[in-house]
């Protein structure tokens, strides 16, 4: 029997590199215990092992992609006599190029993941939360989802947008039962985001300073939650820039994203 403790897992998605495998470790310092999920089941294993002498850790291989994935994995965590405080929606990647380019098929898996199963599961595990009278919820989204969509990239703000949204109403519905929701906007992050995308080598002409690393994005949304922060945005740098935009006509918002979809089509 996996040893338990009265706080509460954390539950992690996508925990197997980047963002995701640094909320593992950051939640590891602190003590608390960890149920991990990915596709790659080598990853997750050598990350508990890394971990495993701070704090119990629990390994799930699952495909979000898949929509029996949350019922399944929820089941799991049940059959296992777990009980989660902490929930990081973590899980995610991009798809490159105009919506044409693309099949139904590959489309329909992405909003399978970034949204659909991303609602199923936290459905499935908020009466846990709610049980436990402090539960964290921490949606990764992006700063895309404070700005015009890019072209070439048809769904993946909108999707982050939705979470938002979806985070900001969870926070208002279940704050009178110690539920703090944040949604984390990070900039463009050091990962592996970009190397599933395709599109490393024309994001590593960017310049250095627009760049924050996984540690102090993950920092960020550890303190925001905990302070219950909704709209969470890493990086002075980023929080300037969102002041910014806010005040900017749609219009003028608009035109400028086109120009710079057309500079970052050039160089690819």
């Amino acid at each position: 029997m996996p040893s338990r403790s009265a706080r509460g897992y954390a539950l992690i998605t996508g925990a197997s590199s980047g963002i995701g495998a640094e909320f593992a470790r950051q939640y590891a310092a602190a003590g608390v215990p960890l149920i991990l999920t990915a596709r790659r089941l080598d990853r997750l294993q050598a990350l508990a092992a890394e971990l495993g002498a701070q704090v119990d850790v629990q390994v799930i291989a699952e495909n979000l992609e898949d929509p029996a994935a949350p019922a399944r994995l929820h089941a799991e965590i049940q059959r296992r006599g777990l009980s989660v405080r902490i929930l990081v929606n973590n899980a995610g990647y991009g798809v490159p190029g105009r919506y044409l380019t693309r099949d139904w098929a590959t489309h329909a898996r992405f909003v399978q993941l970034m949204v659909t199963s991303l609602c199923e599961l936290t459905w499935r595990v908020l009466p846990d939360l709610l049980d436990s009278g402090a539960g964290h919820v921490i949606n990764v989204a992006s700063f895309a989802a404070l700005v015009p969509g890019a072209d070439g990239q048809t769904l993946y703000a909108p999707a982050k947008a939705w979470l938002v949204a979806m985070s900001e109403s969870l926070a208002l519905e279940y704050a009178d039962r110690g539920l703090h929701v944040c949604a984390l906007c990070p900039g463009f992050t050091w990962s592996e985001f970009h190397d599933v995308t395709g599109t490393r080598e024309q994001m590593s002409r960017m310049p250095g300073w627009i760049w924050l690393t996984a540690e102090e994005v993950v920092r960020a949304g550890i303190d925001g939650v905990e302070r219950g922060q909704v709209l969470v945005i890493p990086g002075w740098r980023y929080r300037w820039l969102y002041r910014v935009v806010r005040h900017l006509p749609q219009a003028l918002l608009l035109k400028l994203m086109a120009r710079s979809s057309r500079k970052v089509r050039a160089q690819a």
